[in-house]
């Protein structure tokens, strides 16, 4: 596959943020003219993700959140979310529903299967001490490369 198009982004990870990622990536994608569904889809993904790096990634310390998103030909996104935070112990675990790591009662531990519920592929990688990285990828059903 050829990249069409390639963005890279970084920021605070200060839960203001989390809207900025969510507006960049929708307007970045919207070359494609996706349905408001995919892009509804891949918002709430990116949001997921982006808040998994500031609220577990980096707990209450300050950081910084990258984010790379490639359009291939045939209307493919690839969208990568990474931090240098805490990491996690066990990536399974992690990404079983209801699970969270949150002790104060307002995380639903849904994150990962949100983002799975709406994107085509996830991947999480991650060392612990040294950060995570979610991979989304999804394919769009409207043609424009």
């Amino acid at each position: 596959m050829k990249v069409v198009n390639e963005i890279k982004i970084q920021f605070p990870s200060k839960s203001c943020n989390e809207s900025f990622a969510r507006v960049s990536i929708s307007a970045f994608i919207s070359m494609l003219d996706p349905t408001l569904d995919e892009i509804a889809d891949i918002k709430t993904a990116v949001s997921e993700a982006v808040t998994n790096s500031i609220v577990h990634g980096y707990k209450d310390k300050l950081g910084i959140v990258y984010i790379n998103a490639k359009i291939y030909d045939q209307n493919k996104i690839m969208i990568k979310i990474r931090d240098k935070g805490c990491g996690i112990e066990d990536i399974n675990k992690a990404m079983e529903p209801m699970f969270t790591t949150c002790t104060t009662g307002e995380r639903s531990g849904l994150g990962f299967a949100v983002m799975e519920s709406f994107m085509d592929k996830i991947k999480v990688s991650s060392k612990l001490g040294k950060g995570t990285t979610v991979t989304l990828q999804k394919t769009l059903r409207s043609r424009r490369f």
